[in-house]
């Protein structure tokens, strides 16, 4: 079983998410990245997840993965919910359910959070393992003219 840790983000050096954000493969499931992804835009990035962190007191991580940078993502307010976010480099795709797992538990159990949405992009049409991990489709929801599918998952503790 992989290694895999939550970090803050700004423990990974800029240039890795620059090179992240910038895989073709990545780019295609992000509907609100329109173009490459600069230095520039990496810092404002950076600075506006920490400012979640310090507004909400939760926010996206770094994830590695047996001590590799392996992407980015967790939990930020969105249209007042707790919404996650995956975004994994392709050699790491197959350990989103493991990485979810860990977000998951942070936010069902040290934040204590009522529940968790996840926004499916309008490209992407199969739900499947996001129904397996127990969240239901909750409407509709327009981010930045961009129209996603919302799934809930409720806090079994609540």
């Amino acid at each position: 079983m992989p290694d895999i840790e939550l970090l803050p983000l700004s423990s990974i050096p800029k240039q890795e998410i620059v090179d992240l954000m910038n895989i073709p493969d990545v780019g295609r499931l992000l509907p609100l990245l329109r173009g490459g992804f600069t230095m520039e835009q990496c810092e404002a990035f950076l600075a506006a997840k920490q400012a979640i962190w310090d507004e909400v007191g939760y926010g996206p991580y770094a994830f590695r993965v047996d001590g590799v940078f392996a992407g980015w993502g967790g939990l930020q307010p969105e249209q007042g919910e707790a919404d996650f976010a995956l975004i994994l480099h392709p050699d790491f795709w197959g350990l989103g359910r493991q990485i979810f797992a860990a977000v998951r538990d942070d936010a069902f159990g040290c934040l204590n959070l009522p529940a968790m949405t996840i926004l499916f992009p309008p490209n992407r049409k199969n739900a499947r393992a996001i129904t397996r991990a127990g969240f239901v489709e909750d409407g509709t929801v327009t981010v930045d003219g961009a129209t996603f599918r919302r799934f809930r998952l409720t806090n079994p503790a609540t």
